[in-house]
């Protein structure tokens, strides 16, 4: 097993320099599992907020040979739960086929004041054919 850290230069950067987005954790037979922060995306509204959550998330899984399609563990933390079915529109968008194993919180507030949303993820990528 081997273990990378990574800021791919194809995705969005870091809000602050005191964590890595990606945590690789390579097995033996060329699988991986993907460990991602959590990200949250500018946007006047929830729905701006969670589609642009949900496009850096894209960017992270592409720069590792993945798609939105390995996810397979989900977390998502909101500042009002009430709004769950909006969050939950957008996120349909992205994640089409079998819904990932999820959780939702709800938090008084987010590493950024303005934001309404944030999203882990975990993502499985099969070993090359």
């Amino acid at each position: 097993m081997q273990i990378s850290l990574d800021n791919p230069a194809s995705a969005p950067q870091p809000l602050s320099p005191y964590y890595s987005q990606v945590a690789r954790v390579e097995y033996a037979d060329g699988g991986a599992l993907l460990f991602l922060s959590g990200q949250i995306a500018e946007g006047a509204t929830l729905a701006e907020q969670s589609r642009g959550v949900f496009e850096t998330i894209d960017a992270l899984l592409k720069a590792h040979g993945a798609s939105l399609a390995d996810v397979i563990n989900i977390r998502t933390y909101l500042t009002d739960v009430t709004r769950l079915d909006e969050y939950g529109a957008v996120r349909r968008e992205f994640l089409t086929g079998t819904p990932p194993t999820s959780m939702t919180f709800e938090v008084p507030r987010l590493f950024r004041p303005e934001a309404q949303v944030e999203v882990e993820v975990v993502a499985a990528v099969p070993a090359a054919g």
